[in-house]
């Protein structure tokens, strides 16, 4: 069972949608006994750095979502600005993040006479830098969808599990573990997304402390 959290902005019956079409049984939830008793968890989140982080510390969700992937080992899997949530912070905001994996995020920026635009917006190549069971089997060229203006800067190297080129390298997945993160959006990338959502849904499940 996949418990995905809900943190008040997102695609979450996108989401709910694909893992269904899949076959992979979904639930969401928002409290921080669900978090407790969840065998994987779905971090999605579409929106700002501060409002999601603000909206996880009002519900009470932080430590028990720290306890679980840290110390139980629960699988955890961000998607877009829930992989961002996973660093330190981020320049959009000035709250904290959940200091899963070390790392900031930071804004495209990009000299006016390389008209390229922020957000990156549409489909672009993942480049692989090291083995992951959430990359098995993948689709030959795997692309997905992207929507984002802010990107993922890791401070251990170890920690990349996919680039992707816009104007720069930047970091397109963080795996650190049983903790990982997508920039991307899955649940919009046909094929692939289902490949690697298959992928998440197919690692050994958690159980619930004791």
């Amino acid at each position: 069972m996949i418990s995905v959290l809900v943190l008040g902005t997102g695609n979450f019956g996108s989401i709910l949608n694909m893992l269904r079409y899949i076959g992979a049984p979904a639930r969401l939830i928002s409290t921080p006994e669900e978090v407790l008793t969840a065998q994987k968890i779905l971090l999605p989140g579409v929106g700002a750095f501060d409002n999601a982080m603000q909206a996880m510390r009002q519900r009470g969700l932080v430590e028990p979502l720290k306890l679980r992937a840290l110390q139980d080992g629960v699988p955890l899997l961000g998607i877009c600005l829930g992989m961002q949530i996973l660093g330190f912070g981020s320049e959009e905001g000035n709250l904290e993040g959940l200091g899963l994996i070390a790392g900031q995020c930071k804004q495209f920026r990009f000299p006016d006479a390389s008209r390229l635009k922020v957000p990156h917006m549409g489909w672009n190549f993942i480049e692989p830098q090291k083995s992951s069971a959430l990359l098995d089997k993948l689709p030959n060229d795997p692309r997905f969808y992207f929507v984002h203006s802010y990107h993922f800067e890791c401070q251990d190297a170890a920690d990349r599990l996919a680039q992707t080129r816009y104007g720069i390298e930047f970091t397109s997945m963080v795996e650190r573990g049983n903790i990982t993160g997508a920039q991307f959006h899955p649940e919009k990338s046909h094929k692939f997304g289902m490949a690697l959502l298959r992928n998440f849904a197919n690692l050994p499940p958690c159980s619930a402390p004791v």
